[in-house]
């Protein structure tokens, strides 16, 4: 045993003392300098990519209260699980979809998502936030979360919406 340890010794001690050797007679590692003539401005610069606006598309519009009548279950909790503020629900500024435009039935919008919502009024234009859906029968629509102390009541045609990344 003792043999194996002193040969593995001279081995690991003469392989060191090769690359201590090697290492005197390589040449220099210097990065080589290229001249290269720049020209200002630069003509092959990319543009950046301007980002386009977002699709938006027309729906129409209405209210809806926190109320039995006006939703499914509980009416204090969304779709998606979110829990409505019963003092003022229209601070929350959600908004549910009908379902053809949710992607749970073949839409491209989500619960979570943002939109820009404009046509109805100085009040209730903005951005909202996708947290429940409405019944079948209803198409091409979006209802807007309110209060019954907000005073709002109404129902709009031509209404653009932005759905924002």
């Amino acid at each position: 045993m003792l043999k194996y340890k002193l040969l593995a010794t001279a081995f690991s001690i003469f392989v060191a003392f090769a690359d201590e050797i090697s290492a005197f007679q390589a040449e220099p590692s210097e990065p080589k300098a290229e001249n290269i003539e720049l020209e200002w401005p630069p003509n092959d610069v990319e543009e950046p990519p301007v980002d386009k606006a977002p699709a938006t598309f027309t729906v129409s519009a209405s209210v809806y209260y926190p109320e039995v009548g006006q939703t499914q279950g509980d009416p204090f909790t969304t779709a998606d699980g979110s829990r409505i503020n019963k003092k003022n629900p229209g601070k929350h500024r959600w908004i549910a979809v009908s379902r053809d435009l949710h992607s749970r039935w073949g839409g491209d919008i989500e619960y979570g998502d943002s939109l820009w919502v404009t046509g109805i009024s100085d009040e209730l234009d903005g951005l909202y936030i996708v947290r429940d859906t409405m019944h079948r029968r209803i198409k091409n629509r979006i209802d807007i979360l309110v209060g019954r102390q907000d005073g709002v009541m109404g129902f709009w045609n031509e209404v653009k919406v932005a759905k924002l990344d």
